[in-house]
């Protein structure tokens, strides 16, 4: 697509805007709480659940989203967090209440599905470069107590659900869309419905120079969705996929860096030519059968690979991966007198296979050197080579009594986390093999009751626990091999309350206050001269006080969102060498976010204005500087069916509409000789645009 066509687009959808003002009216649906199916339980109302919990339609409370961007799939949903590196090397980091702040590489703390199958490895982490975004219909959050349900999470737990496949037998529809820093991306999508069946999928191109210098990207990604009954029992069957062959990492920035030129790439990782290259594939089939009225039987198996390629600024790092789970649930209603009770029971496994091989980065050395005895190679000295052996298992019981208005919930999940390293590196003269065995008892309880038939209020009590990853367990600060013996889980125990409903009719609110208590958190930490790798340590003890608003309404043709989060997150006691940091705040977390949007619907067009504000975040556990507090708007214009059938939608949008400069987000305590010459801060873009055109033969 020319940019050239951005003026003809924009009149062209500023006049849908005119003409269809009178008639949309009446358009719009009126909000109702929404069913959720993130609970693994049959579809439920939030109001009926004692968690804080959240659905919504990404496209549909704010359209014109490319599909590209973590931040707009996930945005004004209470309590998350999302931080976009400008960096394709290094995942954008998602948090939920400030668990999976600081991840340095995929999203950790919490767990990731896409239509109820795991994107989450057994050790915590998720890769989020080969999630798909084109076919997201609805996002489901829990927020908080979730690890009963799902084991080692102990920030709570994202699904993302696919949209309904068009009604039709067969319907295509391609997008296109072109943009700042050199953006182009080609999408073809097709879907249908024959009797039971149901298909869809969709296949994407690409191609990315960043905002900033050495930021290119190139990729190529896939998802597949099909469903189908069979003998009463519906299966489903769900594909993913990835090749994204360049990926180039700018690294961060120290302030004046970030103050002077924000665009620029910090000097060692182009030097060292830091990047990755990726090839993922993950396939998963489920079976869902009801049974007894109420109840139901479920299973699912998923498996895929991963092969990655990394040149790091101190090593150049490749792994071949393979894992694979499977889970099973069975859930029992039952009806004494006037009580409902719905009895499940289940577990889930799964396993992790990574071959890991670590080189000398010779990227930019003069010359030959023992570890780099050829300059000319990018692969120098053999300096790791070993297999990571990762098992999980996690069976889980549940109780629900629903008395009247009353709703209770009791669980209890017990995990066990098996990681094993296997040393093929023996040269050193030294067998640095090992295992380690990690477990939990999980519990929770929690009541809802409903005040009215569209009010509720709710309390729960939880406990959740996290595991280091294995990287995070291999790499140790003094140098050595094997598995950081030192290094445990962290545990947390949550106490919530909140009340959600839909009020006037219109008014859609939803206010939870809680309070974490953490143990032996993971803190992530750097050490001079370490050429910027990160090695993990346990803090003594930490407190997470928060509140969480999610506000929504709709006034004639526009409707009104906003999603407010206090996070008032405070070490209570931890000693780093000889400084005792309580009293600090957890850094890499704002304690203010405020997120708004107003979109003006019509009967074809729309009309979009957005923002986000976040305070100071602190980069380093002493809380010795902060990347400052700053406040950024969108907007977006765009239209539906303008000339009928084929439908046809362009879309034109700006990002940061007055220019902010500002840091995305920081590197956590990042290790240099002064505070002022540490590379904490990665910038975010400055004013960027974005044009679309989309064109079906059925829209969906």
């Amino acid at each position: 697509m020319s940019v050239l066509r951005a003026p003809s687009l924009c009149l062209l959808a500023g006049l849908t805007l005119a003409a269809d003002a009178a008639r949309a009216q009446d358009s719009l649906p009126r909000r109702l709480p929404p069913v959720v199916t993130v609970t693994r339980d049959i579809g439920r109302s939030p109001l009926d659940l004692p968690y804080a919990i959240t659905s919504l339609r990404p496209d549909s409370v704010a359209p014109g989203q490319t599909h590209t961007f973590v931040e707009q799939t996930l945005a004004l949903l209470p309590g998350v967090t999302v931080a976009n590196r400008t960096n394709p090397s290094q995942d954008t980091r998602i948090s939920i209440r400030g668990f999976g702040a600081r991840s340095q590489f995929g999203a950790r703390s919490i767990r990731i599905l896409r239509d109820g199958m795991p994107l989450t490895l057994p050790d915590g982490q998720t890769p989020i470069d080969y999630l798909d975004l084109e076919s997201v219909g609805r996002v489901e959050v829990i927020r908080g107590t979730a690890s009963a349900l799902y084991g080692n999470a102990s920030g709570g737990v994202i699904d993302l659900r696919s949209n309904d496949a068009p009604a039709v037998p067969f319907a295509v529809q391609g997008r296109s869309w072109t943009g700042s820093a050199g953006m182009q991306r080609f999408v073809g999508l097709f879907g249908g419905s024959a009797g039971p069946a149901t298909y869809e999928g969709n296949i994407g191109r690409t191609v990315n120079d960043g905002y900033r210098v050495f930021a290119h990207q190139r990729l190529t990604n896939a998802f597949l969705r099909a469903t189908s009954e069979i003998a009463h029992t519906q299966i489903a069957l769900i594909g993913l996929g990835l090749d994204m062959p360049v990926a180039e990492n700018p690294g961060a920035l120290t302030k004046l860096q970030a103050d002077t030129a924000p665009q620029q790439a910090d000097p060692l990782s182009v030097q060292k030519r830091a990047r990755k290259a990726v090839h993922q594939v993950q396939l998963g089939l489920s079976a869902r059968r009801a049974i007894f009225g109420d109840g139901e039987i479920v299973a699912q198996g998923y498996g895929g690979t991963r092969s990655l390629f990394n040149p790091l600024t101190f090593a150049v790092v490749g792994v071949d991966r393979r894992q694979g789970g499977a889970g099973a649930r069975v859930t029992l209603p039952s009806t004494v007198a006037s009580a409902s009770n719905r009895f499940s029971v289940g577990a889930d496994a799964q396993w992790l296979n990574d071959a890991r091989k670590n080189w000398a980065n010779c990227n930019g050395v003069a010359k030959p050197t023992a570890s780099c005895p050829s300059i000319t190679v990018e692969k120098g000295v053999l300096q790791l080579d070993q297999r990571e052996l990762v098992s999980s298992i996690g069976p889980y019981v549940r109780d629900e009594l629903e008395l009247g208005r009353l709703r209770a919930t009791l669980g209890v999940r017990s995990d066990q986390v098996r990681f094993e390293l296997r040393d093929g590196f023996l040269a050193d003269g030294r067998d640095d093999s090992g295992v380690r065995t990690l477990r939990a008892v999980s519990p929770m309880g929690g009541i809802a009751m409903r005040l009215t038939p569209l009010h509720a209020v709710y309390a729960n009590v939880g406990s959740a626990f996290e595991t280091p990853t294995t990287t995070e367990l291999g790499n140790q600060a003094d140098g050595s091999a094997g598995l950081n013996r030192d290094l445990r889980p962290q545990y947390s125990t949550t106490y919530e309350t909140g009340a959600k409903g839909l009020a006037l009719g219109r008014l859609q609110y939803d206010v939870s206050l809680f309070e974490t208590e953490v143990r032996d958190e993971l803190i992530p930490f750097e050490v001079p001269g370490g050429a910027g790798r990160t090695y993990y340590r346990n803090a003594g003890r930490t407190r997470r006080r928060g509140a969480e608003l999610e506000l929504g309404t709709e006034v004639g043709p526009v409707s009104f969102t906003t999603a407010y989060a206090l996070s008032h997150f405070r070490f209570r006691s931890f000693v780093s060498g000889t400084t005792q940091l309580g009293g600090n705040t957890i850094p890499g977390i704002p304690e203010h976010q405020l997120q708004a949007s107003a979109t003006w619907h019509f009967r074809h067009a729309f009309l979009l204005g957005e923002g986000i504000a976040k305070s100071k975040v602190f980069v380093n556990d002493a809380n010795a500087a902060a990347a400052p507090s700053f406040t950024v708007f969108n907007a977006r214009v765009g239209g539906t069916a303008v000339f009928g059938r084929p439908w046809l939608a362009p879309v034109f949008g700006v990002q940061n509409l007055f220019d902010k400069r500002y840091i995305g987000s920081v590197a956590v305590n990042a290790a240099g000789a002064t505070i002022a010459a540490t590379k904490f801060y990665e910038p975010a873009p400055g004013r960027t645009w974005y044009l679309g055109l989309s064109a079906a033969t059925n829209p969906w």
